[in-house]
């Protein structure tokens, strides 16, 4: 798929079969291959190579083409993915995992560490890893979010929360791969199709619990659900984790304005589920530059006996002022021949009132002029300083073209001329 920048990126989780870490991970890495090389690097920097490795294996769910994000582990001979963070032994039916024995997941190789199944042990060894930019606070967080909901539902702190499941490798692979690929894709708007609920039981280290399991319903609180009729559980901790993560709070549905299909994914669980694809669908959607449009005040006035300082003085507030787009101001020749100032102000409509006042108050004016206009604007993205460059905006143009420009304020501690507007053009090559 093409590369496109972030913040024009629209990615949609669409739920199918249900949603897990090893799901998301395949999807992901289905619809952004380019990701595969520094997911697959930050894994092993966090999966000791004599423990085991990540494979990704073409497949299918329902005669459709997907994607399996694969932990394979030293001395197992099946490709095991756990999902739940409470369970020893599933014999289930488990809308993720097709278990048709009881292993032991005591496995020498499967377990981190007999102490190292703590919250603050987990962010630790994730903190402590040599991972791609961003990736190690991608997960932490996304860790946090199923801790925060362990407590919860546990009576305990977050300090004292200890996890099963991600007490083994294949469960923290994924919260590390889901940590990577966040980072990567970092500005770019998330939203999820609702989510199926399953239902029946799920046998854990604390016994059995109803489908979806407490964690995941404090996790997904305010998100939609919807039953299809098929058992299970499809969604995971892991996985509702991720999902809030990404998006927050989710939106009420509004328009997203014109866009077009980038791209798609497509991960599979590891059971079949009856009449329906065990699938986790991405679909990359691209803004297509438009032209906004929206309205804004415009007041105007003019001053004959205010001077430079004076006027300097007033520029500075009324440009700090809530609501202010723009000021700028022009000479002409008034009345009686008089040099006067012009003054024209760009304001949001709520709060046109306020800035009247302010231009009352801190000019010699004694009356003022104010309109509505309808102004046409171009998508932008603005940029703080970071990575050797200088704070930015970039703009879309109606072709679908961008153009970049630094920030004056951000040239004004470079020391000559010369070198400004040598940082001006770099940043209009972003």
């Amino acid at each position: 798929m093409a590369s496109a920048s972030n913040f024009e990126l629209t990615i949609h989780l669409d739920a199918v079969g249900g949603i897990a870490g090893d799901m998301f991970a395949a999807a992901m890495l289905d619809a952004f291959p380019h990701l595969r090389q520094r997911v697959l690097a930050d894994i092993s920097a966090i999966l000791p190579e004599n423990v085991g490795q990540v494979r990704l294996e073409p497949g299918e769910s329902a005669h459709i083409s997907a994607l399996r994000f694969l932990v394979e582990l030293a001395g197992d001979h099946h490709h095991h993915h756990h999902h739940h963070h409470h369970h020893h032994h599933h014999n289930h039916d488990h809308s993720h995992e097709d278990h048709d024995h009881d292993h032991d997941h005591s496995h020498h190789h499967r377990h981190i560490g007999a102490h190292s199944s703590k919250y603050t042990d987990l962010v630790a060894v994730i903190a402590a890893a040599n991972l791609s930019q961003g990736t190690a606070e991608q997960a932490i967080a996304i860790l946090t979010v199923i801790g925060e909901a362990e407590a919860l539902v546990h009576g305990t702190t977050l300090d004292q929360v200890h996890f099963h499941e991600i007490a083994d490798w294949d469960s923290l692979v994924d919260v590390v791969a889901a940590g990577s690929i966040a980072a990567a894709l970092h500005g770019a708007r998330w939203t999820a199709s609702p989510l199926p609920r399953g239902g029946g039981l799920v046998k854990t280290q604390h016994g059995q619990l109803p489908v979806p399991t407490p964690a995941t319903t404090e996790i997904l609180k305010d998100f939609i659900w919807r039953d299809d009729g098929v058992p299970g559980e499809r969604v995971t901790p892991t996985g509702a984790a991720i999902v809030r993560h990404l998006i927050g709070h989710p939106e009420m549905p509004v328009s997203a304005g014109a866009q077009t299909l980038h791209g798609s994914g497509t991960g599979a669980g590891t059971r079949n589920l009856p009449g329906i694809p065990n699938i986790l669908r991405v679909l990359v959607f691209q803004a297509v530059a438009q032209a906004g449009a929206d309205e804004v005040d415009v007041i105007s006035f003019d001053v004959d006996d205010m001077t430079g300082e004076e006027i300097g003085v007033a520029l500075d507030r009324l440009r700090a002022a809530p609501g202010v787009l723009d000021v700028s101001v022009g000479q002409r020749i008034g009345k009686k021949s008089r040099p006067l100032v012009d003054f024209r102000i760009l304001a949001r409509p709520e709060n046109t009132d306020a800035i009247a006042s302010l231009c009352l108050s801190e000019t010699s004016t004694i009356g003022l002029r104010r309109h509505r206009e309808a102004r046409v604007t171009l998508p932008r993205q603005e940029f703080a300083e970071g990575d050797g460059q200088a704070a930015h905006k970039i703009v879309i143009r109606p072709d679908g073209s961008r153009t970049a420009k630094v920030e004056s304020d951000a040239l004004q501690n470079i020391g000559t001329l010369a070198a400004r507007r040598r940082a001006a053009r770099q940043g209009s090559e972003t």
